[in-house]
């Protein structure tokens, strides 16, 4: 059906509407159009076949920010008679287009006739430093187009331009011309690169960060291969006890209200405490810390061979606890206590108290060698008039120091047990502040105690 102003892709012009004889056999849509319609031939061989012969000079200038550095391609060793030559003459700019087809694999003669699309690329590889100067252009030619010869894909370079007159009958004629050619695009690319100390600095710094990341891959690895091959008890722990140090000390988020040591006399180390108590302190577990040595026999020098005083004398006696005696007990001298930080004792085990020990009683009872050290610390202090408050705490301090060292930072926080504190205040006859106790406990306790204070008042 033909239609009036409709326009075919492949049709030659536009419809007027008509149906026309074709021949005596086909009917076809007449359509308006310039006569005669295109030709679809191309002259063989090609029109210009000599053009295989013309040169084209090639100018390019480039330009380095960074360096300030301008340069070109000309340059004053080649003159105007100089053909580029990948051998001989590798830099003169002006080029025989036959020259520039065969470089890329292609042949003049065949291209001219479909056309094509030819690069030319110009690489700049520029050492600025003065010691080593080297910028100079290299050419390098390839066919840009695709060269399958397929009607349906348009091969080659073409464009039609059209010249329009008017003919002595005043009738519009116009002259087509398809016209097929070879496009030359020109492509440059460079690099020019200048010694430069601070950008060392820069690079090897740089380069050096990337070792950081070699433990982190490390430690992945291992911790990969062993959780997949290995027992986490045996590869991984050596793996993290070798790389791992353990500090001792408390917890970050630990406050210094929840710090506490601790200090057994059948034990050779410090215990540090280091979370709220939910039950008495004796039976809270612990981080084992390294004992430190006593330091303050400057203090002693004046006693006996304190090196020949026995700590705790071997004893067979079969301890039994008394009902007054609380829970947490292993020296079954402590009171009952009603907080939890106070509830301790001065043994891990059931034992000997170290109250009992000829050392305890000469580093922390003796009243001749607390004064001594009061009066070393004031020295016009009057020794005479001694109240019972300053020689309990110095007793205390004594046995703080004597078994936790001299460590400032745990002697604040360390515990003195409860025998030993009752045994200090009974000793020099300090107010007490007992845990209230119901009456049948305390019956019970009066007559065990009653003996013991009056062998300390002899």
């Amino acid at each position: 059906m033909c239609k009036k102003g409709h326009a075919d892709t492949y049709s030659n012009g536009i419809q007027t509407g008509l149906c026309v004889e074709f021949n005596k056999t086909y009917k076809t849509c007449e359509v308006r159009a310039w006569c005669p319609v295109e030709s679809r031939s191309t002259p063989e061989p090609a029109i210009l076949a000599s053009a295989e012969n013309f040169t084209v000079l090639i100018k390019n200038t480039i330009h380095f920010a960074t360096f300030g550095f301008t340069r070109k391609n000309i340059l004053p060793e080649y003159n105007v008679t100089c053909k580029y030559n990948k051998v001989t003459a590798p830099r003169c700019p002006i080029f025989r287009l036959g020259d520039i087809l065969s470089e890329a694999g292609e042949t003049f003669s065949q291209v001219a006739i479909l056309g094509g699309i030819m690069g030319i690329e110009i690489h700049w590889n520029c050492d600025l430093d003065p010691w080593a100067f080297s910028c100079h252009p290299q050419y390098n030619f390839r066919r840009l187009d695709d060269k399958a010869v397929d009607e349906s894909l348009f091969p080659g370079l073409s464009f039609r331009f059209a010249k329009h007159y008017k003919a002595p009958d005043q009738t519009d004629r116009r002259t087509l011309i398809k016209a097929y050619g070879i496009r030359f695009d020109i492509q440059v690319y460079g690099t020019g690169g200048q010694f430069r100390f601070l950008e060392l600095v820069i690079f090897i710094g740089s380069y050096l960060s990337y070792f950081g990341l070699a433990t982190v891959v490390i430690d992945l690895i291992v911790s990969q291969y062993y959780t997949c091959c290995c027992s986490p008890k045996s590869g991984q722990k050596y793996y993290d006890e070798q790389k791992y140090k353990e500090i001792q000390g408390p917890s970050i988020l630990t406050s210094c209200l929840d710090l506490k040591f601790i200090s057994y006399v059948d034990q050779n180390y410090i215990i540090m405490v280091d979370k709220r108590l939910k039950k008495s302190l004796q039976e809270t577990n612990g981080h084992h810390i390294q004992r430190k040595k006593f330091t303050s026999s400057k203090f002693f020098r004046w006693m006996e061979d304190p090196a020949g005083i026995e700590l705790l004398p071997p004893t067979s006696k079969d301890f039994t606890k008394d009902s007054a005696v609380p829970e947490w007990c292993r020296c079954l001298k402590c009171h009952k206590e009603k907080g939890f930080e106070d509830q301790l004792c001065c043994r891990s085990k059931k034992g000997e108290c170290i109250t009992n020990s000829d050392m305890f009683k000469k580093l922390v009872l003796d009243r001749n060698t607390l004064a001594y050290i009061l009066q070393y610390n004031d020295p016009l202090l009057n020794i005479h008039s001694l109240d019972s408050k300053k020689l309990v705490d110095c007793a205390e301090e004594q046995y703080i120091q004597w078994r936790f060292g001299s460590n400032k930072d745990i002697m604040c926080f360390s515990k003195v047990p409860s025998c030993c504190k009752f045994k200090i205040r009974n000793v020099f006859n300090s107010e007490i502040e007992e845990t209230a106790l119901d009456e049948k406990t305390q019956s019970s306790s009066d007559a065990s105690r009653k003996a013991l204070l009056q062998h300390h008042h002899k």
